[in-house]
């Protein structure tokens, strides 16, 4: 690149430097161009900057049921329908009881749920998310506001509650609104599948004193094996009424599930109808419970036979503007990250899995954006911190649902039971509502199947699952998510960095007269004869990317390997043993007359960018550090360096601005002057012993011929794919390996004089 004009004039003055063009051209001028341009920083910054149709586009998606009300039919508005009213009647008892385990009035739960879905179909890009009060967020939030109380005894709960929405919305919204998504795909799996098992159990665990009734004072926040043993050790104190209401609501759940299960097995034809049964087994369950409890405590609701809800206020009694508490934020502050996850880990993975199996692809960002806003605006009338629910969704996904208008119907069915259902929803026992929510929690338990399929897929996948449900039961469910996700990357770190490259074998496939190279690891078939390139030329891959971090762990394997199987020209480049460098021990004159002298010379080095996406200048400046390195392992001329399958541009910029891409000379900090190897060297007995005898005397002919048709065919590729003054970027190993060839051929072919 030659700059002219004011940039010019700027580089002259700073006293920047051109990167090193061809010197085989005679002239900058000549250079021809054929398709690929190098890319400019202009360009970049086109590139990154957004127009106007982009920015009119970025605020149209924030929106994304315009895309589709305008076709909403009949046929979509009963599917939503039918899901709408179901979910509805699932979310009242769930909400209710979640509401208990955040430590607020049951009400709360109802508000959360009709704000949730109310606002969710205005930003969705899925159409099977319910978002509401969901059981590990309402434990998280309870759990704060126990730690805000213990510091701040005089803050209310349901301004800690707020005041959590508020800010975890806030934080959200700007996480979707700057499309950072893509974050969420840091979180793997096992992190995934450990928070939900050991939340199942947490949560679960701190419901057995509610589900039994014990009257005993002990702390159900605290970590799951002590809560278990805290529960079992005061069983006498359970209450018999309480238990009765409470396993036996526990056992109806599942009885149903089961029978459920059976009936479609059966009677697959009735399938569909066993299926709404059984989805509406919480709302039955729930409403036949507290159907009891109103026929036994009816003439006496303050002196009730076993705990009830006790009074829900009619309508949103509890909307308005939400006050918040700057000490309350300060104190949980710590804890926002672990809450921000929850919320973007619930909601993205159901979101993602229900989009595949319903075909089907939603925005990260988006997603986000509708969680960050219904957070933000649910505490106006009187919600807490919601997100995607994955019991609530699957139903919602199985009952039919077309569009994400469903959650208006589910927020219809909600604003019913507020008005007119809260005079009957007083007498719901605590402790059948405790059992709904285990029964709604151990869905979310992983499997021991998957588990075992983690092992069989990666096991120190299944190692971090196990290390984090081990913290989760042991210590805090946030803590457990920040210890998964550490895991995981620095498992990912350290594959990365210790990622070990692959020197390539050559074998031939296809006719035996139309045969074609395929390139295979050369230690990883040793079933197939492989055949390793011409003796002095390396062909290396980097399977995992190169960049700053593992450039050196890459080179350094390429290095060793090149000086174990090459000869060093040795005694011949330094005139005298005083002038060898200290790291350079030499060889013996036995060990030089027998193993050394019969290794080739370092000819050429392959490297194969099929998996490099970008260079840093980090892994540029080591590339540069090692051809140095190996120029002293010949001399005249120097050792070739090959680039295949490049595919990105900043990366050819990146390596022809530090002199590659094209034939190189020995500078004279390399060769020494006067320690040029004479010509005997190359005796035909050399290069019967050393090359194999591939170029004896009498194929010299056939040799300048074999260099001709390879230059003309690298020739011809270069004049469709690639620019002529960096004639060693390639588009794939098959070219790179005749221009190696041609290069190789030329210089025997010159040092024989033929």
């Amino acid at each position: 690149m030659v700059s002219t004009g004011v940039g010019s004039k700027i580089k002259r003055a700073l006293g920047l430097q051109e990167p090193p063009t061809n010197p085989l051209n005679a002239k900058a001028s000549e250079i021809v161009t054929r398709h690929e341009p190098d890319p400019t920083v202009t360009e970049w910054l086109k590139e990154v900057t957004p127009s106007g149709s982009q920015v009119q586009s970025y605020f149209v998606q924030l929106f994304p049921f315009l895309g589709w009300i305008m076709h909403y039919n009949k046929k979509w508005f009963l599917g939503d329908l039918v899901a709408g009213i179901t979910v509805g009647a699932v979310v009242i008892p769930q909400g209710m009881g979640y509401a208990r385990l955040a430590n607020l009035p049951v009400q709360f739960g109802l508000y959360t749920s009709f704000v949730g879905v109310l606002i969710y179909w205005l930003f969705a890009t899925s159409k099977d998310i319910s978002i509401g009060p969901v059981a590990v967020m309402s434990t998280l939030v309870g759990t704060i506001i126990t730690d805000v109380q213990s510091i701040h005894p005089g803050i209310p709960e349901v301004q800690i509650a707020m005041s959590i929405a508020v800010a975890c919305g806030g934080i959200v919204t700007f996480m979707g609104l700057a499309r950072l998504g893509f974050i969420v795909d840091f979180i793997p799996l096992p992190s995934i599948a450990a928070f939900t098992t050991g939340s199942a159990i947490t949560i679960s665990s701190g419901l057995i004193k509610q589900l039994l009734g014990e009257t005993a004072d002990f702390s159900t926040r605290g970590p799951a094996y002590r809560v278990i043993i805290d529960s079992l050790k005061h069983l006498p104190t359970s209450s018999r009424y309480d238990a009765a209401m409470g396993v036996s609501a526990l056992g109806m759940l599942y009885l149903i599930r089961i029978g459920c299960s059976y009936g479609a097995r059966k009677h697959p034809q009735h399938a569909k109808t066993f299926f709404f049964i059984s989805s509406l087994r919480a709302a039955m369950v729930i409403f036949t419970f507290t159907a009891i409890s109103a026929a036994v405590n009816i003439h006496h609701p303050n002196r009730p036979v076993f705990a009830i809800v006790g009074a829900i206020p009619r309508g949103f009694q509890d909307a308005g503007v939400p006050k918040l508490s700057s000490d309350a934020i300060k104190t949980f502050a710590p804890q926002l990250p672990a809450c921000v996850i929850v919320l973007l880990l619930e909601h993205i993975a159901i979101s993602k899995s229900f989009g595949r199996i319903n075909n089907y692809t939603i925005d990260p960002s988006q997603e986000l954006i509708a969680i960050g806003i219904t957070n933000l605006l649910g505490p106006f009338l009187g919600g807490y911190t919601a997100t995607g629910s994955f019991s609530r969704s699957a139903i919602q996904s199985k009952s039919g649902a077309r569009t994400p208008f469903a959650g208006v119907i589910t927020a219809i069915v909600v604003l019913i039971a507020l008005y007119a259902l809260t005079e009957v929803l007083c007498f719901t026992p605590k402790a059948s509502l405790a059992g709904v929510i285990i029964h709604a929690v151990g869905d979310l338990i992983t499997s021991p199947n998957t588990i075992y399929q983690f092992w069989l897929i990666a096991p120190s996948d299944a190692i971090i699952f196990a290390i984090g449900l081990l913290v989760a039961l042991v210590d805090t469910i946030p803590n457990s998510i920040y210890a998964t996700v550490a895991l995981s990357l620095l498992v990912f770190l350290f594959r990365h960095a210790k990622a070990h490259g692959q020197f390539l074998a050559r074998t031939w496939i296809g006719p035996q007269d139309a045969q074609r190279p395929l390139f295979l690891p050369a230690d990883g078939c040793p079933e197939l004869s492989l055949e390793q390139p011409r003796p002095g030329v390396f062909v290396y891959q980097f399977p995992e990317g190169l960049s700053y971090s593992n450039s050196n762990h890459y080179t350094e394997l390429l290095v060793q390997t090149i000086l174990r199987s090459t000869r060093c020209a040795g005694s011949q480049i330094y005139a005298t043993k005083g002038d060898r460098p200290w790291n350079d021990p030499g060889f013996s004159d036995k060990d030089h007359e027998s193993s050394n002298s019969r290794l080739p010379l370092l000819r050429a080095v392959v490297l194969d960018f099929s998996c490099v996406n970008h260079v840093d200048v980090t892994c540029i400046q080591n590339l540069m550090d090692v051809q140095k390195q190996l120029d002293h392992r010949t001399t005249a001329p120097a050792v070739q360096w090959h680039f295949a399958n490049i595919k990105n541009r900043w990366t050819k910029r990146a390596l022809a601005a530090a002199g590659f891409g094209y034939p190189h000379t020995l500078t004279e900090t390399t060769v020494l002057e006067g320690n040029a190897v004479s010509e005997s060297e190359f005796s035909s007995e050399d290069i019967k012993d050393v090359e194999k005898g591939i170029f004896s005397h009498d194929k010299r002919s056939q040799c300048v011929q074999s260099c001709e048709k390879r230059v003309s065919v690298e020739s011809s590729l270069m004049g469709v794919l690639e620019r002529e003054d960096r004639p060693f970027f390639h588009v794939d190993l098959i070219s790179a390996m005749e221009s190696v060839d041609a290069y190789f051929d030329q210089d025997l072919a010159v040092r024989f004089d033929v």
